[in-house]
């Protein structure tokens, strides 16, 4: 078993559903009348890929206007950022810029970057399609998804997807530093010597 730890960042504007698709990936549950995010919050989330074991470190930060000051310290050094915007809400799709913009101003190692329309169940208020949002995505390069975190579609194969990617990145000819793997020694090949029950890629 390959054990991979990794950070994942949720961020966007206020009302989304960042906290409603976490809460719904990793608790099973939903409520329709969600709390602000206050600064931010952090959750485990995990995802099993083949031989793959994958720990997510999931940290959902605050939309409002007041606490987007703090919100670099929380994906600093982060592996994977998803930014959520409502399909019903344009405002929050036109932030999405924004929040890509920021984060790539501030980090300085591999990012997977995902751009998740969240609230597809509103399909009569719908604002924002997915030819454009997927156009737009493309253009930033950043992988396109669609959620309802009411519905409880889509949410299950964004973490896999973001599991997926995170293994494409580990496996690469030149593995992100900042990416955690630890291999059961019986997984090993029999002329490798370890001195412990894991090997850590980052030793």
């Amino acid at each position: 078993m390959k054990r991979l730890t990794a950070k994942l960042v949720f961020m966007g504007s206020q009302g989304v559903g960042k906290s409603s698709i976490i809460t719904r990936y990793i608790k099973g549950d939903y409520k329709m009348d969600c709390e602000a995010t206050i600064g931010a919050s952090f959750m485990y989330a995990k995802v099993m890929i083949q031989d793959y074991q994958i720990t997510l470190k999931v940290w959902d930060t605050a939309g409002q206007e007041r606490f987007r000051s703090l919100v670099p310290m929380y994906y600093r050094n982060a592996d994977a950022v998803a930014i959520i915007f409502d399909v019903s809400d344009r405002e929050s799709y036109d932030q999405v810029k924004y929040w890509i913009n920021e984060v790539r101003k501030n980090t300085d190692t591999p990012v997977v970057y995902y751009v998740v329309g969240n609230k597809t169940d509103l399909v009569s208020s719908r604002k924002v399609t997915y030819d454009e949002a997927k156009e737009f995505a493309n253009y930033v390069n950043a992988h396109y998804w669609e959620t309802s975190a009411c519905a409880n579609t889509g949410i299950l194969d964004l973490f896999t997807n973001v599991g997926k990617n995170l293994i494409h990145m580990i496996e690469s000819e030149r593995p992100p530093t900042n990416l955690k793997l630890e291999v059961d020694s019986e997984d090993l090949p029999s002329n490798t010597k370890v001195n412990s029950s894991t090997y850590c890629c980052n030793v």
